[in-house]
């Protein structure tokens, strides 16, 4: 497994953000892990890519461990937080190449060009970032994401901010990168999560409340939408 977390938790004083969840992940899933604002959510993924320590439990993100061995989990995982913190004062190209060089990568310049393309940075790859759209902005997010080849991505609200066409342009992205890596994706756009995801997590007040593949979830629920399964179980 790309990911195995066991029995995770997170207190924050006396509030207890995630409460013993336990799943895992594999290569080649698109994994969609929803949930309500203030449900745990991005603090599960702030504890799987070691921006938090867990209260309790343990997460392994390709075997290692993220609390004893974080530098290694680093380097495997890419991250697109909800809100991206860039350095609006460079440049496109510049950014990219400054995270390049964080992750050593070899022959960088072509690496820097490649993910260019990918995410549909062409266009605007010589701006200064605080000159850029939103849209454009997650953009640049998801690159510095992708940009060392990570074996895990945890993406959290990924096509926040982006038109319609856009939109289309990094859900392709998103489901051609999940077929050789795992993929976490945190979004409350249902139709995206149908979309893409193989499987779904949906989380509530810190639990896990469902934990199935798409279609047996809806299977399950008499064939509601994932709105209605999602209203049904955190309401």
């Amino acid at each position: 497994m790309s990911i195995s977390v066991k029995a995770l938790t997170k207190h924050f004083g006396q509030q207890k953000a995630v409460d013993g969840i336990s799943f895992e992940a594999k290569p080649g899933q698109i994994l969609g892990f929803l949930g309500p604002n203030g449900a745990g959510k991005s603090t599960t993924m702030k504890m799987l890519t070691g921006y938090l320590s867990p209260s309790a439990g343990e997460a392994e993100i390709c075997g290692k461990n993220v609390v004893s061995e974080p530098l290694q989990v680093k380097s495997l995982i890419g991250y697109l937080p909800e809100n991206t913190p860039l350095y609006n004062e460079m440049y496109v190209r510049e950014f990219l190449g400054f995270v390049g060089q964080l992750y050593h990568i070899d022959d960088l310049d072509q690496r820097v060009r490649e993910v260019i393309a990918m995410v549909g940075l062409g266009p605007e790859q010589h701006k200064k970032i605080g000159m850029l759209s939103k849209g454009y902005k997650q953009r640049v997010g998801l690159a510095q994401a992708i940009i060392h080849d990570p074996q895990v991505l945890i993406l959290d609200e990924p096509t926040s901010g982006l038109d319609p066409n856009q939109l289309a342009d990094i859900r392709k992205l998103i489901k051609d990168l999940g077929k050789n890596k795992t993929v976490i994706l945190s979004t409350h756009i249902m139709q995206e999560v149908e979309a893409l995801c193989d499987d779904v997590i949906i989380i509530s007040k810190g639990q896990i409340v469902a934990n199935a593949t798409m279609a047996d979830l809806k299977s399950q629920n008499a064939g509601q939408t994932l709105e209605e399964i999602f209203r049904k179980l955190t309401s």
